[in-house]
């Protein structure tokens, strides 16, 4: 049975992706990826569906795990509002509600509108007129950024745990605006052992506002507890300038498989060391016995 889910969902995520034009396609490690670029959200909208449903159609939105079906998203636009919503330090917002944290080396995040509302957006936050234009929302109003930084770490556990249960997934996915250069965005999948599972880079396609998106179905035996996220080659400040190797890149929706539970690596070591001593008494019986060890 473990050896027919993964096939299962590659057949899913295949009929679906060839029936809405979308591409999926294997990768190492078992997983499948999805990934599309556009200009304008509808032209990437097929493939995000059938990520989707590969993942599993309904949304969880904030119930309690653990589920057995389903899948989890974030799209940062706080019911609608084009304010921005700053955070310092660890965004814990989704901790508890979707099992997602997340986690920068900056000094924290920021959800709101390139442009625009009461603040001024982005463009006004980071004092650069040119992120009016230069960036596109693919569910209206407010994009996602670390400030201070380009990683962003996302941290899973079981929801209505805040936090307390760790958990993994077995697909992730992320949509980028402005990715200019080849190379400058990338997703990081890690299990639980720290180790990381596979790394795939976000697709590019040049031109102000434009839309990327990547989503991978890992192997479910083989689930992530840490995703990191790499956006553009530099924190938000300076001018995008793809010529000059400085590509600025900003994200919105987040959708994740339905976090669920991993081993649990004290567990697992006891259970080995059980094992060992009741091997180490049946040679000392058969011995005994004898019989050859």
């Amino acid at each position: 049975m473990p050896l027919l889910l993964p096939l299962a969902r590659l057949v899913i995520a295949v009929a679906v992706g060839f029936l809405a034009m979308t591409l999926a396609t294997p990768a190492s490690h078992g997983a499948t990826l999805f990934t599309d670029t556009g200009v304008a959200p509808a032209d990437i909208q097929a493939t995000v569906d059938a990520f989707r449903t590969a993942l599993g159609s309904t949304n969880n939105g904030n119930l309690a795990g653990p589920l057995t079906s389903g899948h989890r998203e974030i799209n940062w636009d706080g019911g609608g509002v084009d304010v921005n919503s700053i955070n310092a330090g660890a965004l814990n917002a989704f901790r508890n509600t979707r099992g997602a944290q997340f986690l920068t080396p900056g000094t924290g995040f920021v959800q709101g509108p390139a442009s625009g509302g009461p603040d001024g957006g982005l463009a006004t936050l980071f004092g650069n007129p040119t992120y009016a234009t230069g960036f596109q929302a693919f569910s209206p109003v407010r994009l996602f950024t670390p400030i201070g930084s380009n990683v962003t770490e996302t941290v899973f556990s079981i929801p209505g745990t805040n936090g307390a249960v760790r958990a993994g997934v077995t697909g992730f996915g992320a949509i980028f605006t402005d990715v200019d250069l080849a190379g400058s965005s990338s997703m990081s999948f890690f299990d639980h052992n720290g180790e990381l599972i596979l790394s795939v880079g976000v697709p590019e396609l040049a031109g102000d506002g434009s839309l990327s998106f990547v989503g991978v179905l890992l192997d479910p035996e083989r689930p992530a507890t840490r995703v990191e996220i790499i956006s553009g080659t530099s924190a938000l400040g300076p001018d995008d300038n793809p010529a000059g190797g400085v590509d600025i890149v900003v994200m919105d929706d987040f959708i994740f498989a339905e976090p669920s539970g991993i081993p649990a690596p004290a567990a697992l070591g006891l259970l080995g060391v059980g094992l060992l001593a009741v091997g180490a008494r049946l040679r000392r019986t058969r011995r005994a016995a004898g019989y050859p060890a």
